[in-house]
């Protein structure tokens, strides 16, 4: 072993230097592989159209993040080889053959401690700053390694391709409306996000995933007018009606000949009379079809998303839903969609309704069967599929594959099912309790 001044020479200090100077390149791409992986490509945004040049650089080198992840490892697999061969030849000088030994006990723990959790630490927590600080050179990095990184990514996606695996080069790894409810239901669960606000903001983002037909009002609870009723009859139902629009049919309902509106309706009946002091006997000439509008009909796979461009589009907000061989489902409204994504909308001329869900003196909740599935589970916070099934009498309907009787009782999807209410064919009411 050599000592003295024949080891402590200028060849000595030159490498100790650059074994520094490399651990600290090393740290360099550590923390910026994890600064741009880490950062929130919404506040760059927000920062670059504040004027940050380094937040739009940033962007623009994550949009290819093989690319850039590719040229980051292979920058800093450049420095801690080149750094490690260094020691263990300073070493070997040093303390001959055990040198090795050593040379990879430091440098594990150099490495470990000031190239990787340190820089990352840092970068974790200020990822939109370090992104914006490293990215002009990461930049440069990645222009300098790029024909070396484009040969590597053709040979990965080669050898994926010999055991069956395609790489989309267009495809991300999240998408844009999965990490947006991922990182609500997150801020949710550590108590930053409301549940009001998850519930809005998720409602939102599912209408173009939802069909017109989850929540429309079934045929069997639509009310309407019979074009052959006296126009007294009319009008009194209108009139008694909480609705404003009421559909106008001919001989069967699945005959839909128009939409009257009440205020239509109202107006008409007093031009028709004359007035306060007009003849009452007018009516009996009233033609309720001469007042209503045509119907809107809309096939029941329609999107909400869609459905409410539509909405909009015709200015109108009122819509019969139909099945493929034409014949009624049922009728939407712009309102039943926008209780999608706001809740319950009522006001002083709704009617009072009975409550879908009640609490039960033993715990457990009464809930009407006809109570949709997606309702529920915004207001209880489960998790009951709504694939199969839009309603909850419908989950149970489907699960058990009969229609019950009052007082059979069903487990599946971790939940007790007690029916007890039916009247028909039609499951009215059920208990329900987490198992």
């Amino acid at each position: 072993m050599e000592t003295g001044n024949s080891v402590l020479d200028t060849a000595f200090w030159l490498t100790t230097g650059g074994i520094l100077l490399l651990l600290v390149f090393s740290a360099f791409f550590s923390g910026s592989e994890t600064a741009l992986t880490a950062a929130s490509r919404g506040k760059l945004r927000s920062q670059a159209d504040k004027g940050s040049k380094g937040a739009q650089a940033a962007l623009d080198i994550t949009e290819d993040n093989e690319r850039l992840i590719g040229s980051v490892l292979l920058g800093n697999n450049l420095v801690n080889i080149l750094a490690t061969s260094l020691v263990t030849a300073l070493f070997t000088r040093l303390f001959g053959e055990g040198g090795v030994a050593l040379a990879t006990l430091v440098m594990t723990l150099m490495v470990l401690i000031f190239a990787e959790v340190l820089p990352k630490t840092y970068a974790i927590t200020n990822a939109e700053k370090a992104a914006a600080a490293v990215a002009p050179v990461i930049r440069l990095v990645i222009l300098v390694f790029s024909p070396v990184v484009q040969a590597v990514r053709l040979l990965v996606r080669g050898v994926l391709r010999v055991f069956g695996v395609r790489i989309d080069p267009d495809s991300h790894v999240l998408a844009v409306r999965e990490e947006i409810a991922g990182a609500l239901h997150l801020g949710h669960s550590e108590g930053v996000v409301e549940k009001e606000d998850r519930d809005r903001i998720l409602g939102a983002l599912d209408l173009g995933e939802r069909f017109v037909e989850e929540i429309m009002l079934h045929r069997s609870g639509i009310e309407m007018i019979d074009a052959a009723d006296a126009p007294e009859a009319i009008l009194e139902q209108a009139l008694k009606s909480p609705h404003t629009r009421l559909p106008v049919f001919r001989d069967e309902q699945e005959n839909i000949i128009g939409v009257i509106h009440a205020k239509d309706l109202s107006r008409a009946m007093y031009a028709l009379i004359g007035g306060p002091d007009g003849d009452r006997g007018q009516l009996s000439d009233f033609d309720v079809t001469a007042v209503a509008t045509p119907p809107y009909f809309v096939p029941e796979t329609t999107t909400l998303d869609d459905q409410m461009r539509e909405f909009l589009r015709l200015r109108t907000h009122f819509a019969l839903v139909v099945d493929e061989y034409g014949s009624l489902r049922g009728l939407i409204t712009l309102e039943d969609i926008l209780e999608e994504i706001v809740g319950e909308i009522t006001d002083e001329f709704d009617t009072e309704v009975e409550a879908q869900i009640d609490r039960a003196e033993d715990g457990q909740f009464l809930i009407d069967g006809a109570m949709t599935i997606r309702d529920l589970n915004r207001a209880t916070d489960w998790v009951l599929p709504d694939e199969e099934a839009n309603t909850v009498a419908g989950l149970v309907i489907h699960e058990a594959q009969t229609i019950p009787v009052v007082g059979q009782v069903f487990s599946f999807h971790g939940f007790r099912f007690e029916v007890t209410g039916r009247e028909g064919n039609r499951v009215t009411q059920l208990k329900i309790r987490p198992l």
